[in-house]
């Protein structure tokens, strides 16, 4: 009860001096809203990017040959068990098993170190041939700068057709050429060009797709002399909510496809391709530690200029806390009432920079693009925490000071 009524005393001081408290609560609020405005406008930027990047990357997942080093590992004294990789046709075979339920590719490295050739022109020995199908610039994000995807006459029967990326391009090509119709060669074939790839760009040095050389992956497999070449499959979930249905559907259709008995260990391997929702979901997490470091020091300059009205305030009134003293009020209780009443103006203040910094926050994540109103439940009841802490810390100083006042001088304080 004696908490109770220091919450009524605590709202009955806040409301005899509104501007007061007004003024308070609006530093509090500035604060929260810095905070919660910013975490908001990031995840809602993260949210839409993720929707936008959602069809090449985020929803898809590989099925691909187990220990793809091709050493094997022993651990705890056991020697892992190998198993034969995943051949062109039991790739070819989920592909086809697996259209039922939504899109799927095939492609395979061949080689990260070939030299191609035209003319008199020669890239450096650091081009890599990639063996795909008609699925794998839809799947995998690619946009094509000018010319055509693969036809499926040329993927059917592995016509001597490439797309080449945007740095063997530059190359091989001057700046007035047109390299459509144009031929390069390499490992002793030609090949004619039917597309060039977007320029894609990449981090640490690595070229990414723009050193690439597509080439369809039935040529490719033509290619794979000694069966050594390891395919991959890269399948889109049908229904992105449900990953793990859809990639244990996968896995039933790969066993079988594989041969693999009931309860042996699977010969393959599962796993999600969301590289671009997990650099995404690296990138945000740098933002919201910037954008929580901003917010605490501004909370942090608003806690300072809370604690320095409170003690104003405890000097304003230090005749009142006299008359509480003579009449019976326990240092504990006077502590108590000032605490509450720094807590109860952090809560009004943090409220109102709440929902000011949600309306901020997605107004700022709308400039990405139209998306959904996002309500950071999360952030709001960390930011309501952090009120009743800077309160507690702000009116700490000042509840002390007022607690230890001689009643005797306080009643004669003017």
């Amino acid at each position: 009860m004696e908490l109770l009524e220091n919450i009524k005393e605590a709202i009955r001081s806040i409301k005899s001096n509104w501007l007061r408290t007004i003024l308070t609560g609006l530093i509090i609020a500035i604060g929260i809203t810095s905070l919660v405005g910013m975490l908001t406008a990031i995840d809602g930027m993260k949210a839409q990017i993720e929707e936008s990047f959602s069809g090449f990357g985020a929803n898809n997942f590989d099925v691909r040959s187990k220990n793809l080093s091709g050493q094997s590992r022993t651990m705890e004294g056991v020697r892992e068990k190998q198993f034969p990789p995943v051949s062109f046709r039991q790739a070819s075979e989920f592909k086809d098993s697996y259209s039922e339920r939504g899109l799927s590719t095939i492609y395979c490295w061949i080689t990260g170190a070939a030299e191609v050739k035209r003319g008199s022109e020669t890239t450096n020995p650091n081009t890599r041939i990639v063996g795909v199908d008609e699925n794998y610039l839809l799947l995998k994000g690619l946009d094509l700068e000018r010319g055509r995807n693969f036809s499926n006459v040329e993927i059917r029967y592995g016509n001597n057709v490439c797309l080449i990326g945007s740095e063997i391009l530059t190359t091989l090509f001057e700046n007035h050429e047109d390299p459509l119709g144009d031929y390069v060669s390499f490992f002793g074939n030609r090949y004619t060009i039917v597309g060039v790839l977007e320029e894609q760009g990449a981090v640490g040095g690595d070229s990414g797709a723009d050193r690439n050389i597509f080439i369809p992956i039935e040529n490719a497999s033509r290619l794979d002399q000694t069966g050594n070449f390891r395919y991959t499959i890269t399948a889109s979930a049908s229904d992105p909510t449900k990953m793990d249905y859809e990639m244990g559907q996968a896995t039933g259709v790969m066993r079988q496809v594989r041969e693999d008995r009931i309860g042996e260990e699977d010969s393959f391997e599962v796993i999600k391709s969301n590289n671009v929702g997990e650099s995404l979901e690296e990138v945000a997490g740098y933002l919201r530690i910037g954008g929580f470091s901003i917010g605490f020091i501004t909370l942090l300059g608003a806690s300072v200029g809370l604690m320095n009205i409170m003690l104003v305030s405890v000097t304003e009134r230090t005749r009142e806390i006299g008359v509480r003293k003579a009449l019976g009020a326990t240092p504990k209780k006077i502590r108590q009432q000032f605490l509450i009443e720094a807590i109860v103006i952090c809560v009004i203040g943090g409220a109102f920079g709440v929902l000011l910094g949600i309306g901020i926050g997605n107004i700022v994540a709308s400039f990405v693009g139209p998306g959904g109103f996002l309500i950071p439940w999360m952030w709001m009841i960390l930011s309501f925490v952090v009120c009743v802490i800077v309160g507690l810390i702000s009116g700490v100083i000042p509840a002390i000071k007022a607690s230890k006042l001689d009643p005797i001088e306080a009643l004669r304080y003017e």
